[in-house]
């Protein structure tokens, strides 16, 4: 297989959510996605700059042709004490009820940990009660899950922050874990690491898993210094068994063309015959906004 042949933004997209406000460090983005009975579940987080209130709300919406989205219910960091809200996942159990996996930043440090919301329908997960999965620890942060499940049970890869140095703490792995229930996780070790002396040596994240023909492939946001941190660009790996995976090529895939080049957290999802790409992009203005493009027509391999 070819580096072409794997899922990566080909051109701007089309705008699904716009920031909430145009200016820098305003941001929509961080998007999870999945298809149930023909209809698109997005799941995203709201962002305001530091100082202004930073992540302050995940969303789930819902849409007929995976471009316009109504929404269905908004979660709010204060419900969790978190200082702010990072990427949420979306899934729905085997029982047919809905999960919404939150990252939470705890006040007044570098740590994250991560919540689940379970409820019947995808507007309960307003409401829905909130119960600890990922608590992380005091040298470990964790966040952005990628969670999913099929014949084996369930699987999940989750960026880690070490923060045995307070000054470095954007470093980042991306660690794998599994699960008999998606509730109780039992870590599996290292699923990508960041390589030394390349476009990615400072921090790498796993953003989506997804089956290519014969071969299961990720996409993920990496960076080379603490200054790119927010601004990550996407880059690709394929798996190597176990839940684990090895960098393709020695440049990005993918990136913004305007200051900055953020173009992160890309998600994947087969609507409608066609496979779409979901993720976020950083503008000319410098804020971020949450797009959607066709990568290719039918045939491929259901989504991850």
């Amino acid at each position: 297989m070819s580096v072409t042949s794997i899922p990566v933004p080909l051109g701007e997209g089309t705008v699904v959510v716009a920031p909430p406000v145009d200016a820098p460090g305003y941001w929509a983005g961080a998007p999870t996605v999945l298809v149930v009975d023909d209809a698109v579940y997005l799941s995203y987080r709201l962002r305001q700059p530091e100082g202004v209130g930073r992540g302050y709300a995940n969303v789930v919406a819902r849409s007929a042709d995976g471009v316009a989205f109504e929404t269905l219910a908004v979660v709010e960091k204060d419900a969790f004490g978190a200082e702010s809200l990072e990427r949420p996942a979306l899934v729905r159990a085997d029982d047919g009820r809905w999960r919404l996996y939150v990252s939470c930043a705890t006040p007044g440090t570098k740590h994250w940990w991560v919540d689940v919301l379970e409820a019947d329908t995808p507007e309960g997960l307003a409401l829905a009660p909130r119960r600890t999965v990922l608590p992380g620890d005091a040298l470990h942060a964790v966040k952005d899950p990628v969670v999913l499940r099929d014949a084996a049970g369930w699987h999940l890869w989750a960026s880690v922050h070490p923060l045995d140095d307070p000054d470095a703490t954007d470093r980042m792995t991306t660690e794998y874990a599994t699960s008999p229930d998606g509730l109780a996780w039992t870590w599996q070790g290292t699923a990508l690491a960041p390589r030394p002396g390349t476009w990615d040596s400072r921090g790498v994240r796993i953003s989506a898993v997804v089956p290519v023909g014969d071969e299961i492939v990720a996409t993920y946001d990496g960076r080379a210094t603490a200054a790119e941190n927010w601004e990550e660009r996407t880059g690709l790996a394929r798996a190597t068994g176990h839940g684990r995976f090895v960098a393709e090529g020695d440049a990005p895939a993918a990136e913004s063309p305007h200051a900055g080049r953020g173009l992160r957290y890309v998600a994947v999802a087969d609507v409608a015959g066609v496979r779409r790409l979901y993720w976020e992009a950083t503008r000319a203005d410098g804020a971020h906004e949450l797009r959607t493009e066709v990568l290719l027509e039918a045939g491929l391999p259901d989504a991850a």
